[in-house]
């Protein structure tokens, strides 16, 4: 039996589409690890103190030497991690429990031109030379190829299962219903064409929803005064798992892991990109995704249009990634 210990990023987060990667990674793993001893720690918050780390040996040894260490998902690598609150929340004195980890689908960020000195060496103290890392897309895979860390594009762990039988019977045509997505982040908005997303789909379709991913997805979407004749679907994944299992709904909106879990449930979804993580995935997997700020002319027509939804995915690439765990 091996102890496997993951470093959970859905933990200390205020978006819901971490913990929909980390459900996905958790399905994955439990496959993989089925006969082994799982265990899980914050990525997001501090791990230990040195306190802690010096009081009890034993209890630090079982994290510290476990057998496999892998980070789970989303924008955790950038190019300087000299951040206040990064992702990953090491840095050069705390790294003991981190060492050897390695990557789970991780994407990164672009934060500085260059990859500093010390984020470089940072990454060669926590990310294992033993072992090929995962990372989603291409971007994020040539950040690693610069310091010499190898890595596969396997494309973000909630897309592994959306394979051609799947995404058959995904509905080509819109539905009578819609639920859709806001991202609140300051850097992100765009009212005007925000609010023209939620007055086109009130046009199209006969039920319109709206699910908060993050905390404050719900104000925002009361500043654009556009609330009226939208039904709010409860802010927690249980509820928009019953929804998208019990309605016949498509999805719209700019919260890109949103849009992934409606494709889980075989629900036509158009991902409206305002990042580098939709148009990074939209380059590698095909994922259904026009830009945000083209809402105006393109969103009407691609509600209206006929159209297959067709996930590429690489699945000799993931394969060979998770062959190297049962050696």
């Amino acid at each position: 039996m091996k102890k496997i210990l993951f470093f959970d990023t859905s933990i200390g987060t205020l978006n819901i589409g971490d913990e929909i990667i980390n459900d996905s990674i958790q399905k994955i793993s439990e496959e993989m690890f089925s006969d082994d001893y799982i265990m899980r720690l914050p990525s997001r918050t501090g791990i230990l103190n040195k306190f802690q780390l010096f009081y009890n040996k034993s209890f630090r040894q079982n994290f510290c030497e476990a057998d496999l260490k892998f980070v789970c998902g989303t924008n955790l690598l950038y190019k300087n991690m000299l951040r206040p609150m990064p992702n990953w929340n090491i840095n050069l004195f705390n790294t003991k429990v981190s060492e050897q980890s390695i990557l789970f689908g991780v994407g990164s960020g672009n934060n500085s031109k260059e990859i500093t000195k010390y984020t470089q060496m940072l990454y060669k103290r926590v990310l294992s030379r033993d072992y090929v890392h995962s990372v989603r897309d291409q971007a994020t895979k040539n950040m690693l190829d610069s310091i010499g860390v190898q890595s596969v594009v396997t494309g973000c762990p909630t897309l592994w299962n959306l394979d051609e039988y799947k995404c058959s019977k995904i509905p080509q045509e819109k539905s009578e219903n819609v639920l859709f997505t806001l991202t609140h982040y300051t850097t992100f908005r765009n009212y005007d064409e925000d609010k023209k997303m939620i007055q086109i789909l009130k046009k199209l379709y006969r039920k319109v929803y709206f699910w908060p991913q993050s905390l404050e997805d719900l104000n925002y979407l009361e500043e654009l005064d556009e609330s009226t004749d939208v039904n709010i679907i409860s802010p927690n994944l249980k509820s928009f798992d019953n929804f998208l299992t019990n309605n016949d709904t498509d999805y719209v909106g700019t919260r890109l892991h949103g849009g992934i879990y409606a494709l889980q449930h075989g629900r036509r979804s158009i991902i409206l990109a305002i990042d580098n993580r939709a148009r990074e995935i939209k380059n590698n997997n095909n994922i259904p995704c026009i830009e945000r700020d083209d809402t105006s002319s393109s969103l009407e027509k691609m509600i209206k249009a006929k159209w297959d939804t067709r996930i590429l995915i690489e699945d000799d690439k993931i394969e060979r990634w998770k062959q190297q765990f049962t050696k």
